[in-house]
């Protein structure tokens, strides 16, 4: 749209025509206050507390609902003005509890806030307050009906953005009321949304209700460690005991690609952090039980054990399992470190999708790929496969509002309901299974089509499906693990005949991705580069074999016939999560790190206490392919980082762990700047010098150092290294990828997590265990009869 001209307090601004008053003067930093304006919800005009004088109007105008015109004069400061929404604030506070000493709000409440710019210190009313007893509406919500001030975000939020609709306004007037869904309870998908839009007290967290005040936490933006959409989350951390506590998540800094949403995990199912039954020291099987050790004991055992296998029996005798959740920093390491000092290519990960593939597929083809904000602005998508409000919530949120905002057109193939129907211009029911066969016949294939025939899609209507899908531009298409192999090459296939189509392959886990592009395979090295390949690695990784090695089926029946002597999982539960038979491995040395006793842990010869995604520093990279910064927030003393314990059991080996973690450079010189920074000033040079990848790096634990040269080595990640410090995300690329291998389909083995479970980290908190058993049937009691 063309620009228009205006002035607001003698200011002259422009802004696009159609801009709402409010937001043009957000831009040009003018504060108009509201309560009831959120942005990209309806327009409600509730709370008159962006009233503004218009010249020519006889009347103020709410900001929130005025559009700005050509030659348009706003008064946003006046002393008319001044008073409206000092009696505005009043009002509120009329029948507003004064009870900001005990509410959760306290600190961070826009009421609060608005008081004290408007000086409305004193009440013109005599009646007494109205007074309601607080509801529990869910494990998580709870709500103070005196302090509510009707704004309606919550309803709106729910209802709009979520698409659960699960609140709602009952009465008229005053007396108007929030209710929930159930009369009585809510039954929602409880993200939290409602309670971090409510501007005061009204909605609270049952996971940070009375436990401390903001100005007593430390905020840390780092990344949610649940499914693989990458949401910035910005967890508050004290002092405790056992060393930084986290008891609060949320988002409202609204940064990081998600913006202000999180779900349910990635708002409260941090909790499994504090967990009772955290591991915090090592423990080492001695007389057939785990017994406590220090850690010099175990790491001189693992070592030892290590050492004798790869001396004996070669490195093709030890297996190594990576994790889907550990750092792109420890993934890159463990597999440097299981070729270079264990010598074996015998690694594997949980895979959740068929990332290789879509590399091989989408080799030499730059801007392939589609990053989340892309999905937000995306004019059409088509979505094969998966449910992405149970198992991808942040990609079911872009959809969903790309839908509202952006008119965007959604194309959906999927053998269940899913909710996401609900916004799609075109539903698809295949066949259960029949993914496959629907990436063939896009693909021009017309022979999978009688198998793609039922009463609700018939023969034209595929046809005529398929021809519309060719003509919309700048098409994203997202398919979840039903395309793997072959169906992945026939995807891009199909895509590649139309301009601007990009696509997203949806894995399960917050690393999943990274954990494949770090190379965890037997037969592919980082950066999709074969074993076998004469690639950068082969000349940087000295001596590293080149056989391709044994996958976790092999490594299974290796460890039955005697082959595998020594077992080292990182982070990893195949016993719980794969079902991997626990006697198995009962001939084998293993050496299991982890946060708790797992299914596997239980049968391990050694477990290591780990520090989990909330307590290290590193990179993730969601399922995109967006990489971003992991800040350290929480710690538990007595547990490590698993980089730290992968360079000490490197040590324990005697081996020169320099030439694992390139670390003892960067720039020490201060080029003139002996100045230094002062107090409260920022260390510029040192900023610099950070972002060139120039600042020294002094430690063999250092993330930062790996990082150096993962960005020197792995294709697709030489990214801004300024914006990744930023707090940016940014985006891979699989274009220079290597040549990549096919892998075995069957060895995708989806986690099935919903929106209450999250693998072995969901059994551990409370707050997703506490909304399971809440949905649970009650059993029904004996009746007295008559």
């Amino acid at each position: 749209m063309a620009d228009v001209t205006f002035t607001v307090d003698g200011m002259k601004l422009t802004a696009p025509a159609g801009t709402l008053l409010i937001e043009a003067c957000k831009s040009a930093g003018i504060e108009v206050p509201s309560f009831c304006y959120y942005p990209n919800l309806s327009l409600q005009g509730a709370c008159r507390m962006c009233l503004v004088k218009v010249e020519k109007m006889p009347k103020l105008q709410t900001a929130c609902t005025t559009v700005v015109t050509e030659g348009m004069v706003v008064v946003s400061a006046s002393e008319e003005v001044r008073q409206a929404r000092k009696s505005m604030v009043e009002m509120l506070l009329g029948n507003h509890p004064l009870d900001c000493p005990v509410c959760d709000a306290g600190g961070e409440c826009e009421l609060q806030d608005m008081t004290f710019s408007y000086g409305a210190a004193e009440s013109k009313f005599m009646e007494a307050k109205n007074h309601k007893d607080e509801q529990q509406w869910s494990p998580i919500v709870f709500f103070d009906r005196p302090r509510c001030i009707l704004c309606y975000r919550c309803v709106r939020v729910c209802g709009e953005a979520m698409d659960v609709w699960a609140l709602g306004v009952q009465n008229r007037g005053v007396t108007s009321l929030i209710a929930p869904n159930k009369e009585d309870h809510l039954e929602c998908e409880e993200c939290g949304m409602c309670i971090d839009i409510c501007p005061v007290g009204a909605l609270t967290s049952g996971a940070y209700r009375y436990k401390t005040r903001p100005w007593e936490m430390k905020h840390v933006g780092t990344i949610c460690t649940h499914c693989g959409d990458g949401c910035k989350t910005t967890l508050g951390v004290r002092r405790a005991d056992t060393g930084m506590e986290i008891v609060r998540g949320d988002n409202r800094d609204k940064s990081g690609t998600n913006g202000d949403f999180l779900c349910i995990k990635g708002r409260y199912a941090f909790d499994f952090a504090n967990h009772e039954d955290r591991l915090t020291q090592p423990l080492v099987r001695s007389n057939g039980k785990l017994t406590p050790a220090t850690w010099e004991q175990a790491f001189e055992l693992i070592g030892r054990r290590f050492a004798e296998v790869r001396y004996k029996d070669g490195g093709q005798a030890i297996g190594v399992i990576g994790s889907t959740r550990t750092s792109n920093e420890e993934s890159y390491l463990l597999s440097k470190f299981a070729r270079t000092v264990l010598k074996t290519n015998n690694v594997d990960h949980h895979r959740t999708a068929d990332f290789p593939a879509l590399a091989s597929a989408l080799r030499g083809k730059p801007d392939a790929t589609a990053s989340m904000t892309d999905v937000f602005t995306a004019p059409a998508i088509l979505l094969i496969g998966n449910d992405p409000t149970e198992k991808h919530p942040l990609l079911a949120w872009q959809i969903r509002n790309n839908v509202r905002l952006h008119r965007a057109r959604l194309h959906i193939m999927n053998s269940e309901l899913i909710k996401l129907r609900r916004q799609s211009t075109s539903f698809t029911r295949i066949p259960t299974g029949g993914e496959s066969n629907a990436a063939a016949f896009l693909a021009g294939g017309d022979a999978p089509l009688e198998q793609l025939v039922t009463a609700s899609a018939t023969r034209d209507a595929w046809i005529a499906l398929r021809d519309k899908l060719r003509g919309e531009q700048k098409l994203i298409i997202i398919f979840g693990s039903e395309l793997r192999g072959e169906d992945v090459a026939s995807i891009v296939k199909f895509g590649s005949s139309i301009p601007g189509a990009k696509f997203v392959c949806l894995a399960d886990y917050a690393n999943s991705r990274g954990a494949a592009d770090m190379g965890l395979y037997p037969d592919l090295l980082p950066g999709y580069h074969s074993t076998t390949e004469a690639s950068e690695f082969r000349r940087e990784w000295a001596d590293a074999p080149a056989t391709a090695g044994r996958d976790l089926p092999g490594m299974i029946e290796a460890a039955g016939t005697g082959d595998l002597k020594a077992l080292y999982v990182v982070g990893a539960n195949p016993v719980g999560r794969l079902r991997v038979d626990p006697f198995a491995f009962s001939e084998t040395f293993v050496v299991v790190q982890d946060m708790f006793l797992t299914e596997t842990a239980v049968m391990a010869d050694v477990v290591l206490p780990a520090a989990n995604a909330y307590e290290k520093a590193g990179t993730f990279t969601n399922t995109c392919g967006d990489m971003q910064l992991l800040k350290k927030a929480g710690e538990v003393a007595g547990c490590k980082s698993d980089f730290e314990m992968i360079v000490r059991i490197a040590d324990a080996m005697e081996f020169d762990v320099r030439k694992l973690v390139p670390f003892g450079g960067g720039t020490r010189a201060d080029m003139g700047q002996s100045r230094g920074a002062q107090s409260g000033e920022a260390d510029r040079h040192a900023v610099w010098l950070e972002m060139q990848g120039l600042e020294p790096k002094l430690s063999p634990f250092d993330p930062m150092a790996i990082f150096d040269e993962i960005q020197r080595l792995v294709p697709g990640y030489d990214v801004s290294r300024m914006n990744l410090l930023a707090g940016n995300s940014q985006h891979t690329s699989l274009a220079k990828s290597g040549a990549s291998a096919a892998q075995k389909p069957e060895l995708i083995a989806p986690a099935n997590d919903g929106l209450f479970t999250s693998g072995t980290l969901g059994k551990y908190s409370r707050a997703l265990k506490s909304v399971m058993e809440s949905r649970e049937p009650k059993p029904v009691g004996e009746v007295a009869a008559d």
